[in-house]
């Protein structure tokens, strides 16, 4: 994953298939009700999503702050 700031409040999200995949089939779990529950598969794959969407907010914070 990698997060660049455009102009004003404008993002451009460069995303794996794998990233893609893990955030479109969570949308749709959302969406349909959130029944049952998401297998650890899924589970990990979303931790991992968000550990990398943490990284890369980080280092555009710091690239602001410098």
């Amino acid at each position: 994953m990698q997060i660049k700031k455009g102009q004003r409040n404008i993002f451009e999200i460069a995303l794996t298939g794998y990233e893609l995949a893990t955030l479109i089939s969570s949308a749709r779990w959302i969406i349909e009700g959130a029944k049952g529950e998401l297998t650890s598969e899924a589970i990990n794959n979303l931790k991992q999503l968000l550990d990398n969407y943490d990284k890369e907010t980080k280092k555009l914070h710091n690239k602001s702050s410098s």
